[in-house]
């Protein structure tokens, strides 16, 4: 296995377990139970060839996505608060701390008192994402040393100059760690608020519809779908996060 490259290694590790999904799909023999991948596929394939699918899809795509932003903006910026202001962080802590103790069901069943539930996927990935970019965010200033912060008063480095050489070397991997795993907590509330509330013409509803109607290729097509757009989501994530690295090194 040493010599073997780390793609070669995830392909085989994905048809392994692919495999197994297959064995267990025959053992069962009720595709009611257990839809098989080729099942799950072929159903896929027939959803993704229809307008509903896309507009579910950009519907979901669009409001996890603003929860997303909106909460890791509202998240660095109070961590930057409470990284100066001591106060703001022992005041915030035991908000945040309930915020990821609590229940998404208990979230999401309250929102619906008071938020409709076309925007309750906002509400609930911004609810589930923030405390995560907080403490990421709030770690990652507090690993500045404190060493430079002095020199750079000693020599009177303007905000910007030591946003770039100090703050940003030093906070970016404890950030792009938080914002790594929040995208996929952020589809998973998001996704599970949606089919609680379910709001017309959202992945959720294709996925409440699914369990209400017994469709299980439709329900592992749909999950299938939400996995695959997860790590696309993902995967640009690092990737502008690697391009903000570079180029902040050659500011």
């Amino acid at each position: 296995m040493k010599n073997i490259s780390p793609k070669l290694r995830s392909v085989l590790a994905t048809a392994f377990w692919l495999a197994v999904w297959q064995a267990l799909s025959m053992a069962v023999g009720q595709p009611i139970l257990l839809a098989s991948p080729a099942a799950t596929l072929a159903r896929l394939w027939a959803l993704v060839r229809t307008a509903d699918f896309w507009r579910s899809l950009l519907f979901t795509l669009g409001h996890i996505l603003a929860g997303f932003a909106l909460a890791s903006l509202a998240g660095m910026a109070l961590a930057m608060l409470a990284g100066k202001v001591e106060f703001v962080s022992a005041l915030l802590s035991p908000l945040l701390a309930a915020m990821r103790s609590v229940p998404v069901a208990s979230f999401v069943i309250a929102a619906l008192i008071w938020v409709p539930s076309r925007r309750l996927s906002i509400l609930i990935a911004f609810v589930i994402v923030l405390p995560v970019i907080y403490a990421g965010t709030l770690d990652g200033i507090r690993q500045i040393d404190p060493k430079l912060k002095e020199m750079a008063r000693v020599f009177r480095m303007g905000r910007w100059n030591r946003f770039k050489t100090i703050d940003l070397p030093a906070a970016l991997p404890s950030v792009a760690s938080a914002l790594s795993v929040s995208i996929g907590l952020a589809w998973k509330s998001g996704v599970a608020a949606e089919v609680i509330g379910i709001p017309g013409g959202s992945v959720g509803e294709k996925l409440y519809r699914a369990k209400v109607y017994l469709a299980t290729p439709d329900l592992f097509a749909w999950t299938l779908a939400i996995v695959l757009i997860s790590a696309g989501c993902a995967k640009v994530l690092k990737l502008g996060l690697r391009a903000i690295g570079r180029a902040g090194e050659r500011l």
